[in-house]
């Protein structure tokens, strides 16, 4: 099945979300939003995600009136806090410790902003949780990854869809909202599909 309202404005230069729509067949143009990604502290992760996603849609819609627009945004949660982008490799190595063994969630937020004859425009905000859980990991392991180089510029510190899946020993939840984006949600809702 396609979609009538391809191509959509990709709102994110995120290689994993640009391969995730690859696969599905999804016909896009990224356009990045360059917005400011700072929230509250009071705001939780699924706040969090919900507002960053938002926030970079209305942007680049501002770029691109009357098309489709698709942004998102992942965090990882653990111990009620948020793991960001590590800033450099020490820091990718304390994440990870602190994630070995144990099981963390991550929340991908989505804004779809459709435009709408009638409405002008129609918008979407939702999140997905997936909960992700890591083998015990020495730290000459994790040190080994660490050296690898994926773990920069991604939250948590890893990424499942390459070296990172010999961390993890289960996942409870949409596969590709780990990766950052809930694909069949995300695709089911632009299609006018029901979801339970």
């Amino acid at each position: 099945m396609d979609l009538k309202i391809e191509p959509i404005i990709l709102a994110s230069a995120s290689p994993s979300r640009k391969m995730l729509l690859t696969q599905a067949g999804v016909s896009f143009e990224v356009v990045v939003s360059g917005v400011d990604e700072t929230v509250p502290e009071t705001y939780t992760p699924a706040q969090t995600v919900e507002c960053l996603a938002q926030r970079k849609a209305q942007a680049v819609e501002k770029l691109r009136p009357g098309r489709v627009i698709l942004a998102a945004d992942s965090i990882v949660s653990i111990d009620g806090l948020i793991l960001g982008k590590p800033e450099n490799d020490e820091a990718a190595v304390k994440m990870l410790h602190r994630l070995s063994g144990r099981t963390h969630e991550i929340f991908t937020g989505v804004c779809l902003l459709i435009p709408d004859g009638l409405e002008g425009l129609k918008t979407q905000v939702f999140h997905d949780v997936t909960q992700v859980t890591f083998f015990p990991l020495t730290d000459e392991e994790i040190r080994e990854y660490v050296a690898k180089g994926e773990s920069r510029g991604r939250a948590g510190s890893y990424g499942i869809e390459g070296k990172g899946v010999i961390l993890i020993s289960g996942i409870k939840g949409d596969y590709s909202n780990i990766v950052g984006l809930p694909v069949a949600q995300t695709l089911r809702r632009l299609r006018g599909l029901p979801l339970k």
